[in-house]
């Protein structure tokens, strides 16, 4: 008969391989080997579950349509707009693009601090700050249905062109570009904060659109990817608000960035620095041109 000590164990050794599936199975969860960050969506939250488990996840396949085919009038457009905003290098929204890359928590809670007015953290809005953590699993993962079918190699592959995170480019290699995972956290944080912060929405859903965006300066996705993720990310969404508890975090969150709101971003923060950053990638200038 097993003994307690003997099922504890047991108990230990299938969390571990479960764990360690988990990890094999994410090619996303790689840290970076400069430190302390992580390249690409899941690893950000791998100390707390999504809120939806895989079969619950909207199927990347089935949304998306294949990426553009070289040569096609697609791909000379997601081409056009690489030369575009590839040309920021160097510069300030090519340095914002590098900081919106890095999903490493506590400084990930505050991408969109400036949009929303808020200083997020673990000890002043603990059921947001988790939220935050939690659908980094839900968005990332369920674009993986779609890299693994399409394995897209990422633009930098191609072209040999630096990216705004040399650091994490051995983690990127081989790791499939269609559909962004980032841009699909992206549109899912952008309407989380919306939701949370409605006289802030449109603040909030234009600062999701140029977390998108950071990917395709840095040089990491073309355009077509980051378009594909944000479909991605918007199923997310909707299926979240079907779960329970994610809605009940929702609830709770909205009292405290209620609360937050009355302290403005973090300290230091230098918002009006990242806004005139943002207007080298503006929505409004890339759809005139």
């Amino acid at each position: 008969m097993n003994s307690p000590a003997n099922l504890a164990r047991g108990l230990t050794l299938l969390v571990l391989a479960g764990l360690l599936a988990w990890f094999v199975g994410c090619r996303d969860v790689v840290p970076s080997a400069s430190g302390p960050r992580e390249a690409t969506s899941a690893a950000a939250a791998a100390k707390v579950p999504g809120y939806l488990l895989p079969e619950e996840r909207p199927d990347s396949v089935a949304l998306i349509p294949a990426p553009p085919a070289p040569g096609s009038p697609e791909f000379e457009a997601d081409e056009a707009i690489y030369r575009r905003l590839g040309a920021l290098q160097g510069g300030a929204r090519w340095r914002l693009a590098a900081l919106d890359a890095n999903l490493m928590f506590p400084g990930a809670a505050n991408v969109f601090s400036c949009a929303i007015g808020i200083d997020v953290t673990a000890a002043t809005t603990p059921r947001l700050y988790v939220l935050l953590q939690r659908t980094v699993i839900d968005a990332g993962q369920s674009t993986y249905k779609a890299k693994e079918k399409y394995q897209r190699d990422r633009p930098f592959e191609v072209t040999g062109d630096p990216t705004c995170v040399p650091e994490d480019e051995q983690v990127l290699r081989g790791n499939a570009s269609y559909p962004s995972g980032h841009a699909s956290l992206g549109y899912v944080w952008g309407e989380v904060l919306a939701e949370l912060a409605p006289d802030r929405a449109a603040a909030a859903r234009a600062r999701a659109y140029e977390f998108g965006q950071s990917r395709v300066v840095c040089r990491v996705h073309r355009q077509s990817d980051v378009d594909a993720g944000r479909i991605v990310g918007k199923a997310v969404i909707e299926r979240l608000h079907e779960d329970p508890e994610f809605v009940a975090d929702m609830a709770a969150a909205r009292a405290e960035v209620k609360k937050a709101r009355r302290h403005g971003p973090p300290a230091g923060r230098d918002c009006r620095t990242e806004a005139t950053a943002l207007q080298a990638t503006d929505p409004p200038l890339l759809q005139r041109q």
